[in-house]
């Protein structure tokens, strides 16, 4: 790769910062670029179909046929890295580039897409939703893309890139590190949905318990019919007998070969962690790099090519709905297209109503599963405080009889420990219980979501094709999986100068007791709150899917709306001017179908259909 077209790529913009989420973007943002500005064939198609997009304000269109012509043209293709939460996807690319850069840790933390390209020297550079892009210190990365800084993308980031003087990227290959399935809120889990159409290669990471889920399948089976390049990697290799992965490799095969109805050819055991901090065995490293080597020496000018195939087939698609509109509306009389926007904005509020009404006849599912989880705590309290007052009394006889202010931290501390105890076997086997109530009341939501959505295909509109598919409970009620232990650590201290001053008295008088009855009321709160976690977190998941899902039908409706109302403006508009103006109208949306049909390669069936 030459230098200039390195810098070049340093100082572009991505197709990933219009491809995150399926939001419409503000016209206006980016770069505005011309022919003169991207070279190549393949560009000037997409370049085309945005300079079609910008006469019918189609600008989400418009955006990701310019951002996507710019990648091809610069030779980029994304290799995300998908896969459940925690499977140690951010420390697999943090290996492959040689840098502990991107966030990791034992809970989830990548909150959206984040794609590592190659820079001359490291940099990072972020862009919040309708501004321009902005230099960032590699140091304040987590304050962007972690679950904990930016919770469910509150900061609404757009896009983040990381610039690596990685050779393994110097040709074109862009890493894409993505959010965990099954960790996070709509708007997290929602953002490696909405980049699986931009993704044009994957290294999938799986585990040994489990080796799959159902959510990775789901999300394998997506990619695979899009994209043929898929490496499958097992990671954490170090964490398991030689017994385990085996089994996990073996039970993995089977269920992907099923799936994609073809074999795997190799599931890769590493560590990525070992590899990064360059100790332990290599297992299986020295292949997964050579294999992404030869992705790019002998495959990339060919998955560029069909990077670009599919983003001109999904984007004129979805242009010739709003120019088959637009005809549509020129021929038909007014009066029916008023009946057909009466008929659309009456679709909308039906379907506030019926996803009201759902809400009602979901709350009562809700309610059910709470009260399940709330009769599981109290039958725990009751069968656990006993016993564990019994082992905090021990452990408290056993700490010897410090200061007063030492003994509350000894003593605030074993309860802690006790609690951890008593608590964490419960707390999982609640968790797997959780789970399953989780995707129940999923499946439920869906249902009949799916049944909603039916009943509105029903009515026959060119616009509805922009409806989303039926709900899939593994991948559209999506949500935090996430159950912690909360220990109130900060209630070890001392809580002001008095409670210090007092601990210091008591402990001068030998009279420990007190901070031993203390120590029992703390196991009490810890017990109690902590306890309550499991049924809070899950009714928090629940509403918040149920609100996103609801969000995005009520919005794609909306838009419905706004395609038919502007054709109807447009039509009018041709009208008054006269005939010849409607002719001249109808001649060149014709001629624009034409030409979309065969950038699309759909040519011969258009006509067939015209």
């Amino acid at each position: 790769m030459s230098s200039d077209r390195r810098t070049r790529d340093r100082h572009t913009s991505d197709a990933a910062r219009l491809a995150i989420s399926d939001e419409p973007r503000v016209s206006g943002v980016g770069p505005d670029l011309g022919p003169s500005d991207v070279v190549g064939a393949e560009a000037n198609k997409l370049l085309r179909i945005a300079t079609l997009a910008e006469q019918f304000n189609s600008n989400q269109i418009k955006d990701d046929a310019r951002s996507a012509a710019e990648r091809i043209a610069e030779e980029r293709f994304y290799v995300a890295c998908v896969g459940q939460f925690k499977r140690g996807k951010s420390t697999l690319l943090n290996a492959l580039i040689g840098e502990p850069i991107l966030p990791s840790g034992v809970v989830p933390v990548t909150a959206v897409p984040t794609i590592l390209r190659f820079g001359e020297a490291l940099g990072a550079r972020v862009r919040l939703r309708s501004n321009q892009w902005t230099e960032i210190a590699i140091a304040d990365i987590e304050e962007y893309v972690s679950e904990v800084r930016n919770p469910e993308n509150s900061k609404g980031v757009a896009a983040l890139e990381v610039f690596v003087p990685s050779p393994l990227l110097a040709e074109g290959m862009c890493f894409v590190d993505t959010p965990g399935l099954g960790s996070v809120f709509a708007g997290n889990t929602a953002a490696t949905h909405a980049f699986l159409p931009h993704i044009d290669a994957a290294i999938v990471v799986i585990g040994a318990d489990p080796p799959i889920g159902g959510d990775e399948l789901a999300l394998v089976e997506s990619v695979a019919k899009e994209i043929p390049d898929i490496l499958f990697v097992l990671n954490k290799a170090d964490r398991v007998t030689a017994p385990e992965r085996e089994a996990a490799v073996s039970f993995a095969r089977t269920v992907l070969a099923k799936r994609l109805q073809h074999p795997v050819r190799s599931i890769f055991e590493i560590s990525a962690l070992e590899q990064l901090d360059k100790g332990g065995s290599q297992r299986d490293w020295a292949p997964l790099v050579d294999a992404l080597e030869q992705l790019v020496q002998q495959s990339s000018r060919q998955i560029v090519r069909d990077a670009e195939d599919r983003s001109v087939r999904r984007l004129s698609g979805q242009l010739m709905v709003v120019v088959k509109e637009e005809r549509d509306a020129m021929t038909r009389p007014f009066d029916e297209s008023d009946r057909r926007i009466s008929q659309l904005r009456e679709i909308v509020s039906q379907a506030e109503q019926s996803l009201n009404d759902l809400g009602y006849l979901f709350s009562g599912e809700q309610q059910r599963m709470s009260k399940a989880f709330g009769d599981h705590r109290d039958v725990f309290l009751k069968s656990v405080r006993v016993g564990a007052h019994s082992e905090l009394r021990l452990a408290l006889k056993s700490l010897p009889r410090t200061n007063g202010r030492r003994y509350r931290r000894s003593a605030m501390g074993a309860a802690q420990d006790v609690a951890r105890n008593q608590m964490m076997p419960w707390l999982e086997t609640e968790k797997i219980k959780g789970e399953e109530a989780y995707r129940k009341i999923a499946r439920r939501f869906t249902d009949l979501t799916t049944d909603f959505l039916s009943k509105t295909r029903g009515i026959r509109t060119s616009e509805l094709e922009y409806l989303p598919k039926e709900p899939n409970a593994e991948q559209n009620f999506r949500a935090r999986s996430e159950f912690r232990f909360y220990e109130y650590i900060g209630l070890v201290s001392p809580a002001s100068p008095l409670r210090s001053l007092a601990d210091l008295m008591l402990g001068a008088i030998r009279a420990h007791s007190v901070i031993d009855a203390a120590a029992h009321d703390f196991l009490d709160l810890l017990l109690e709150t902590n306890s309550e976690r499991v049924r809070n977190d899950l009714e928090e998941r629940v509403t918040k899917s149920r609100r996103s899902l609801e969000a995005e039908i009520r919005a794609v409706l909306r838009e419905l709306s706004a395609v038919a109302e502007r054709a109807l403006a447009r039509a009018r508009a041709a009208h008054a001017a006269g005939a010849p103006s409607v002719e001249a109208s109808l001649k060149r949306l014709a001629a624009i179908e034409a030409e979309l049909a065969r950038l699309s390669g759909a040519e011969a069936s258009h006509l067939e259909h015209s």
